[in-house]
């Protein structure tokens, strides 16, 4: 019997059951699960989602196949294609000689950077400078893809000597292997760079300076040669120097590090870059201005008791003694140069008793005549002009002090007080002096002859006296070091004096030969060694004059 619109008692499921099976059900199996039919709702839901999910990657495929397809298929295409650099070969420095100073050897790992290499030989490497490589990220690739001279020729001339680098098209798979490769630009080599240096002089005058600096306690040292034509220099040597290749390989830390803490600088080129008092060396000049403003007759003699006394005018009884190096006794011009005579000196320059002297205002005129306090306008960077004093100098460095007196023009008339050059305007100057007055100016490139200085207004007599006292200098005077029996040497040396103890000295020598027919003029200082030594420049000198004897004499005839 039934019961219209009520729920049954016993449901169809229940039927099915087999109670005696329940203890049984192996539910891992899933036995005994019910399993109802999925209802309509449950389909509608499903099918909604799936149509959602669909229409998204519908929208996300059309966005990208068609609304961007062109841009994503050009990026697929770049990712496809890479480029690799063909790295460019820089240029070859060489020696007037055809001597390499710094060149390239080829990498064995291809396309691996070529690597520089520079002569063992000390004596070139603060010229020749040192580069930085092209680097590489962590990932391997190159965020600097360029050679760069860091110092030197290398960094003075980096825009020549670099090359252009090429360019190579890799095409790679979906997993970066490549599959095929071509080029799209082949590299430029840089612009090899021929100097007017001699390395074989170069490195004597290194190794002079090094041995002399070593044995007598010089802290340093520089020296030049240029031709007094042209203006090529044929050395510019700077004592101590770093190593090209231990900077430019940067794997000797400690070296590195103590070229750094080298309270010497061992990066400075002190043939152009470094200034000192050039003591004795100025008195040529000095001569010159005297004679071209005729305060005195070349012939004329002036007693050298070994010192002069200057009285106070404002105090007559208190007096200052200026002493000469030695008692010379009656010297005219050509002997004072030639025996280096500071009273001499001290007479044309500031006057002593009847002899008229140049006076600082005139002092200062034929000076900045042979420009000492300018650069000399060398093709490299870096150079400095030097100082001569004069009254304003004086207040505005010892403001203090600052009254010009007559004993400051005596020291400057002999190359002390706050007068400084370079070796490569010492050089240039005496340059003028064999050649009759022009100022060349000096350059490290062969064949590029640049534009002279300027001319100096002195006559070819007045030279004339003054080269016959430099070369007396040598005959038998203090630049006697100089006397060689195969090429005759015009020469003058200086001792100058550093701090109010006097202990140091620079030594000096400038000179130019051969005498009679002038082609090469030279300069050299050591640097700030002690007073008691009994060999300076000039003993390294003789030693680069011999060399170019038995090795160069091309130079001497």
């Amino acid at each position: 019997m039934f019961r219209s619109g009520r729920e049954p008692h016993v449901f169809p499921e229940d039927v099915l059951m087999d109670s005696h099976n329940l203890p049984q059900f192996d539910t891992y199996q899933c036995e005994g699960r019910l399993v109802s039919p999925i209802t309509e709702k449950t389909l509608s839901l499903f099918a909604f989602i799936f149509v959602l999910i669909a229409g998204v990657y519908a929208s996300r495929l059309f966005y990208l196949q068609v609304v961007y397809g062109d841009e994503y298929r050009d990026q697929s295409e770049i990712n496809r294609l890479r480029q690799s650099i063909i790295f460019a070969e820089r240029g070859t420095i060489y020696d007037r000689n055809g001597e390499k100073i710094a060149w390239n050897e080829p990498s064995t790992v291809p396309g691996e950077v070529f690597k520089r290499m520079y002569r063992e030989a000390s004596g070139s490497h603060v010229l020749a400078g040192y580069i930085s490589y092209p680097t590489k990220d962590a990932n391997g690739y190159y965020y600097r893809e360029d050679y760069i001279g860091d110092d030197g020729l290398e960094a003075a001339f980096n825009t020549e000597l670099s090359g252009i680098n090429g360019v190579n098209i890799l095409e790679t798979d979906a997993l970066g292997n490549i599959v095929s490769e071509g080029r799209i630009r082949l590299p430029e080599p840089g612009q090899d760079l021929h100097t007017t240096i001699d390395v074989g002089i170069q490195e004597k005058m290194y190794e002079g300076m090094k041995n002399l600096a070593e044995q007598v306690n010089f802290r340093a040292g520089a020296g030049v040669m240029i031709d007094v034509n042209t203006g090529e220099v044929l050395a510019l040597a700077s004592y101590p120097e770093f190593n090209s290749q231990v900077m430019t390989d940067r794997s000797d830390v400690d070296a590195i590090r103590s070229y750094i803490q080298d309270d010497r600088n061992p990066f400075l080129n002190r043939a152009y870059a470094g200034v000192f008092t050039p003591g004795s060396i100025v008195k040529p000049f000095m001569a010159l201005g005297a004679l071209h403003e005729d305060i005195i007759d070349p012939m004329k003699q002036i007693y050298s008791a070994g010192s002069i006394t200057i009285r106070n005018p404002y105090n007559p009884e208190l007096s200052t003694v200026i002493h000469d190096w030695r008692a010379h006794g009656w010297t005219d011009m050509r002997r004072a140069l030639a025996v280096s005579s500071n009273v001499y000196f001290f007479a044309v320059g500031g006057g002593l008793d009847d002899q008229e002297g140049l006076g600082i205002t005139r002092i200062n005129k034929y000076m900045n005549m042979f420009q000492f306090e300018k650069e000399t306008g060398i093709n490299l960077p870096g150079e400095v002009g030097g100082a001569v004093p004069d009254p304003e100098w004086k207040a505005t460095t010892f403001p203090q002090d600052g009254d010009w007196r007559l004993g400051d023009t005596y020291n400057t008339a002999i190359g002390q007080y706050g007068f400084s050059a370079t070796p490569i305007r010492a050089a240039v100057n005496v340059a003028a002096i064999a050649n009759g007055g022009t100022l060349v100016t000096p350059t490290i490139l062969k064949d590029v002859h640049a534009k002279p200085q300027g001319d100096v207004e002195i006559t070819e007599s007045e030279f004339q006296i003054v080269r016959e006292g430099m070369r007396q200098a040598v005959l038998d005077g203090t630049a006697r070091g100089l006397n060689l029996y195969d090429v005759e040497v015009a020469g003058k040396t200086g001792t100058a004096e550093l701090g109010t103890a006097k202990d140091d000295v620079n030594s000096w020598v400038i000179g130019y030969f051969p005498y009679e027919n002038p082609r090469y003029a030279f300069a050299m200082v050591m640097e700030r060694g002690p007073r008691s030594n009994l060999v300076g420049a000039t003993s390294v000198m003789r030693q680069v004059m011999e060399f170019i004897v038995v090795n160069r004499p091309e130079y001497i005839k």
